[in-house]
């Protein structure tokens, strides 16, 4: 038997676009004379007054499926017409989305229309977040019963490809000599579309052992700040943008050595656009991972330490002395003098023991001799338990200036 109802062309939901034409004009002396402009200014799809623009006053809507891009909604218009003269009964429409891993269904109900009569319809319209990339199928399943009780059933198939809309690379920077073990995210994001993105969010989820702070704005004024990409944040097709964050371990975690070590999660980037219209799209990368940068058994690091000193004046230091290793340490500490920097104080003096995951701060005192941004080092560490040294050159670096140099030399 032929079928009583049919299922239309699944019909996708998207944002119209603006109409474009292609102006053609002529110099008034060529043969055409004004023959192309008034013909553009009788076009009701042309600007009044910019016939020449592209870009028209009307939308169009759209002709086919289109891209459909990861991170997007994915919105279809569906329905199901009796073409008959008899009416049916117990009209069931259900849609899936078969991708590569699963099966979705995307059907607002589950329950059947008790009966529908000739040449009305039955219309769904169905959302589904894209998640994945490849092949999607849309399957579109009707069954119903006729007059006489026979059950009939058909399906239809919609093949469509779902694409990367972005290309996510990131890179860790350690800041080595930080008082807080800061951490630098730099996220390079290109568009890999063929029309330009609004670039609405692109934030930093941290886990639970950081804090982050965002480094893309610039003070605009008291309280107020701006984006260093500007105000309309467009990212052009192949266009790429970074964007800068600073994690900082929080108190609970910076303060236990060799918690933050190995690999530990950073978070997730979270980022947000819109394209054609405002269509909205969104994407969660995976939870970043980082390789923690080893110390060895003892790590020395630096809790205060000025940004300017005085030439040949005494200026103070911090250091802190971490036990990174499984076992007891009796550390014996020596300063040895630079070219440029001279410790002050005794050297080889006897630190005690220090526990595993330990942590020992210890006021220094030193004063350079030479002007300009100078490098402190020649700190030595020896165990006596093992006999070991382990030598910490290039802590840090200060600016040394002569106080005594007047503005006018």
């Amino acid at each position: 038997t032929s079928p009583l109802v049919f299922l239309s062309p699944v019909m996708r939901l998207t944002k119209p676009t603006l109409f474009t034409n292609m102006p053609v004009t002529c110099e008034d002396r060529d043969l055409p004379g004004d023959l192309f402009i008034r013909l553009m200014k009788d076009d009701p799809s042309t600007v009044k007054g910019a016939e020449t623009l592209i870009l028209g006053e009307m939308l169009t809507l759209p002709q086919n499926f289109g891209n459909i891009f990861l991170g997007e909604t994915f919105s279809s218009y569906i329905s199901v017409h009796n073409d008959s003269n008899q009416v049916v009964k117990d009209i069931l429409v259900k849609a899936d989305l078969q991708t590569s891993s699963q099966r979705l269904n995307l059907s607002a109900s589950n329950s059947a229309v008790s009966e529908l009569k000739p040449e009305c319809c039955i219309d769904d319209v169905i959302h589904h977040e894209v998640k994945e990339i490849g092949t999607h199928i849309l399957v579109c399943a009707v069954s119903y019963t006729t007059q006489t009780g026979e059950k009939l059933y058909f399906r239809k198939f919609f093949k469509f490809q779902v694409l990367k809309p972005l290309d996510v690379k990131t890179k860790f920077y350690n800041a080595e000599v930080s008082l807080t073990d800061e951490v630098f995210l730099e996220a390079q994001i290109q568009n890999i579309t063929t029309s330009p993105m609004f670039m609405e969010k692109v934030s930093l989820e941290p886990s639970m052992m950081y804090n982050v702070t965002e480094l893309n704005n610039v003070s605009a004024g008291i309280e107020r700040y701006e984006s260093t990409f500007g105000r309309m944040s467009y990212l052009q097709p192949l266009d790429t943008r970074q964007y800068l964050y600073c994690l900082k371990p929080k108190p609970e975690f910076a303060e236990k050595a060799g918690v933050i070590k190995g690999v530990t999660v950073i978070g997730k980037l979270d980022i947000v656009w819109k394209t054609n219209l405002g269509e909205r799209g969104r994407l969660q990368t995976s939870q970043l991972q980082r390789m923690a940068p080893g110390y060895g058994d003892v790590r020395l690091s630096l809790e205060l330490i000025p940004d300017t000193v005085s030439l040949e004046e005494p200026f103070d230091i911090t250091c802190k002395i971490t036990n990174c290793s499984e076992r007891t340490m009796d550390l014996v500490l020596e300063m040895c003098n630079t070219r440029s920097v001279h410790w002050c104080g005794v050297s080889g003096r006897q630190l005690g023991k220090l526990s595993p995951s330990a942590s020992l701060s210890i006021p220094l005192k030193l004063l350079s001799s030479v002007q300009g941004l100078q490098s402190i080092s020649g700190l030595r560490l020896t165990d006596t338990f093992l006999k070991r040294t382990y030598e910490y050159d290039d802590i840090a670096q200060v600016c040394v200036v002569c106080p005594y140099t007047s503005p006018e030399s």
